[in-house]
């Protein structure tokens, strides 16, 4: 990325009153957006207190006491109420992204139902299919072109489809695998969404600039109690199934939009390079841990400990400290890659991600045996202990090794 021309593109952006509109709604939407979460999630955690509707503690659990889980209904609030709020100044994109609001409202019942009484995780696929769909066939929805990765252009419609709908709901899925610790799904999607939106805004694709944004400003509104020591809440299944399948609809549409646009200045011709890059964290935590639990002869899908935000609170970090290493990483790789990425092919930017894949399954194994000298040293043990029941944690716990 030239810095320079970046910087005179910005200034002559700033001449453009449309553009500025756009971008004075987007603030708008992110200011509003908070503001609703804010003074929602209150009433959402007293309400949840007088109906015991509240998550206990347990093995797997990181928290000591009982916790509300409805900071999703808080989070898709902010964002219906912040977005509808502003007459739409881009007409080409209104349709989808009220299609997206549609998709995203079948996952808010289907996470509300399975945050109060569980729910089949056959039915849960089933219903995040069904949003996808909607977006897919109403709003013309699709991943048509590969950008030459692995000698792939374009493909197939039926291919593009299929592609499409597994985008969804892969990272639907990883945005709820990852939602273990304070802050760290939520952070992880403000960072992405604001990338997004930054880029959506920039092109003039008001609509998805302005929905991204709004989507931020919830989440930071919500990330304010999920770290509270005294008024904490989690999103629960409600906010991580609405904000992945919002993150997949971002993801996609940066991606066509690309090779819609591949030949503007504006365009990344390495457009499903950066949308990995993005969601790094949650897309690579969810292949190892799927990895290994095949490997272990486990299903993909049973629970454990095994997820690299439980590793690093078993090697000592807390909750902030963990969501801090992992939004940095992600964060970091983000940056990198913008400054970096105009000067590698597509094909070999994919094999630098397997790269660092083999180097976070590599350090994710060291820091297990970590965790497994600590617990097997009496006097480490003793000070791990310690630690633990001082921060309210019981050491009762059933630690997976590789």
């Amino acid at each position: 990325m030239n810095i320079d021309l970046f910087i005179a593109y910005l200034q002559h952006k700033f001449k453009d009153d449309l553009f500025t509109l756009g971008l004075y709604q987007c603030v708008l939407s992110f200011l509003v957006a908070c503001f609703v979460s804010v003074v929602a999630i209150p009433v959402i955690i007293k309400i949840s207190e007088l109906k015991s509707l509240m998550e206990k503690p347990g093995e797997r659990r990181a928290h000591s006491t009982p916790t509300p889980t409805f900071g999703g209904i808080a989070i898709f609030a902010g964002l219906l109420i912040s977005y509808f709020l502003w007459p739409n100044i881009d007409q080409t994109e209104i349709y989808r992204t009220n299609l997206s609001i549609a998709g995203m409202t079948i996952l808010f019942f289907i996470g509300i139902k399975d945050d109060l009484v569980g729910i089949d995780p056959a039915k849960k696929i089933m219903f995040q299919v069904l949003a996808a769909m909607i977006l897919i066939f109403f709003g013309d929805l699709r991943i048509d072109y590969l950008y030459g990765i692995m000698g792939f252009h374009h493909v197939a419609e039926i291919v593009g489809i299929l592609l499409t709908c597994f985008i969804f709901i892969a990272l639907t899925n990883a945005i709820n695998l990852i939602d273990g610790i304070d802050g760290l799904a939520g952070g992880i999607a403000t960072i992405a969404s604001g990338t997004f939106g930054g880029w959506f805004l920039m092109t003039n694709h008001f609509s998805m600039a302005c929905l991204a944004f709004t989507l931020a400003g919830a989440l930071l509104g919500f990330l304010r109690f999920n770290f509270s020591k005294t008024s904490k809440i989690f999103m629960g299944n409600t906010g991580s199934l609405i904000i992945g399948f919002m993150l997949a609809f971002f993801a996609v549409r940066f991606v066509s939009l690309n090779a819609s646009y591949r030949y503007e200045p504006t365009a990344f011709f390495n457009a499903p390079i950066l949308a990995i890059v993005v969601l790094i964290i949650p897309i690579f935590d969810t292949l190892r841990v799927f990895l290994v639990r095949i490997l272990a002869g486990r299903s993909p899908f049973s629970a454990d400990r095994n997820h690299m935000h439980h590793i690093l609170l078993d090697n000592g970090l807390s909750h902030i400290g963990a969501t801090a290493v992992l939004c940095g990483v992600s964060l970091f790789n983000t940056i990198l890659f913008l400054l970096l990425h105009r000067n590698i092919s597509n094909t070999f930017s994919l094999v630098i991600i397997a790269g660092l894949f083999g180097i976070y399954m590599l350090v994710s194994f060291g820091l297990k045996m970590r965790v497994k000298y600590i617990t097997t040293h009496p006097r480490r043990r003793r000070a791990v202990l310690r630690r633990e029941l001082q921060s309210g944690i019981t050491g009762k716990r059933i630690i997976d090794y590789l």
